[in-house]
């Protein structure tokens, strides 16, 4: 079972994800499949792109894209081996088989089953690398890919919905602010200076920017009912080395989940305003250290319209993480969320796939992809 190959392979985000690509590209080649290596820039890791049937200008065909990446699998509470997929009362359980190895191998048998030759419109795998640490591989993949405007224009990307069409999620920006001191002996005060008292004075000054920031009401909050604002969280504090030595360092990471539409920019400085006015003149830098831009796909969009009704959908859904979608749409692709699993049992122990809706999730793909790339 393909499944249990890919979630077999270990592929965590700390990992080469390599030897995963090169299993894929071993399962699909054959005559009339195009396979395209899109390297990080160490070399170290890789997006492919897959593509099979006529190359078409009008950007006419269907995408299928996810992530080959993982989270980590280190909890003690996994029931079993989190690389050996396990089926336990109707799921599949392992790491990766909601995000997103289940979506992946019901893309890639799929593509491996068709007959190039039988294909009207492309279709192409898009799967990426480093979803997880920040959507790494889709930006590579935007901001070096040599022809965007030659590739089809609807993306189905698999994340997690629960079988639900999702046209919106936010964005994230994680933000590293830093407060540089001079190291001492404790017993000596007046030789150093403390790192962590600015850090400590700027942390406070952010819980007030997140509180006002939970009142405000921006464009598009409408979409996301359970949180309708920009919401900040200090996720990590680390500095000093012992008690009895003055810190001479201290590093505040932070994320805020941006709605589409806001500015990264304009976040950013609403952040050093407020960290500047809360230390009282202590010197600090502030570094973005990832972006992932939020999505929004019009209602109106094909694909968005091809899905629902396949599913018998009649609303639009949205969620709160973010994904390569938003980098993606920045290329001019059309992306939709769609997928089996929850994102409740993504990166928690014991993570498992319904296996009812795995089989429900291929055959919608069976009528899409028959719709949009074998009708005649």
């Amino acid at each position: 079972m393909l499944l249990a190959r890919l979630v077999g392979i270990d592929s965590t985000s700390d990992l080469s994800n390599v030897p995963l690509a090169d299993f894929i590209c071993n399962y699909v080649d054959r005559p009339g499949v195009r396979i395209t290596r899109n390297p990080s820039a160490d070399g170290q890791k890789t997006n492919l792109l897959l593509a099979a049937g006529p190359e078409r200008a009008d950007r006419r065909g269907l995408i299928l894209s996810g992530h080959m990446d993982v989270v980590p699998a280190t909890e003690p509470e996994w029931r079993t081996d989190p690389f050996l997929l396990t089926e336990i009362h109707q799921t599949f359980a392992g790491r990766g088989t909601a995000d997103m190895k289940g979506f992946l191998a019901l893309a890639i048998n799929r593509f491996h089953a068709l007959d190039p030759s039988d294909l009207r419109d492309p279709l192409l795998l898009l799967l990426t690398y480093d979803e997880e640490t920040g959507t790494l591989g889709a930006r590579r993949f935007t901001e070096t890919w040599p022809s965007p405007g030659a590739l089809p224009r609807k993306v189905v990307i698999g994340e997690p919905t629960s079988l639900r069409v999702v046209r919106l999620h936010k964005g994230m920006v994680r933000l590293r602010l830093e407060f540089e001191g001079r190291a001492a002996h404790s017993g000596y005060p007046h030789l150093g200076r403390s790192a962590i008292e600015p850090a400590a004075r700027a942390i406070v000054a952010l819980s007030e920017l997140r509180r006002t920031m939970e009142a405000e009401r921006p464009a598009n909050g409408e979409f996301f009912p359970e949180v309708p604002f920009a919401a900040l969280n200090v996720g990590v504090v680390a500095g000093g080395s012992a008690a009895n030595v003055i810190p001479d360092r201290c590093v505040v990471q932070l994320s805020i989940r941006l709605l589409p539409g806001m500015s990264l920019d304009e976040m950013t400085e609403r952040v050093r305003a407020t960290v500047r006015s809360g230390v009282s003149g202590d010197p600090f830098t502030l570094d973005q250290v990832s972006e992932s831009p939020a999505m929004m796909l019009p209602a109106e969009a094909e694909i968005h319209h091809e899905l629902c009704s396949a599913v018998g959908q009649h609303e639009s859904h949205s969620v709160m993480f973010a994904t390569d979608a938003g980098w993606l749409q920045r290329i001019g692709l059309e992306c939709v969320l769609f997928g089996p699993g929850t994102i409740e049992v993504a990166h928690r122990p014991n993570e498992s796939l319904p296996i009812a809706e795995f089989v429900r999730a291929g055959r919608i793909l069976d009528g899409l992809i028959q719709r949009t790339c074998l009708a005649s």
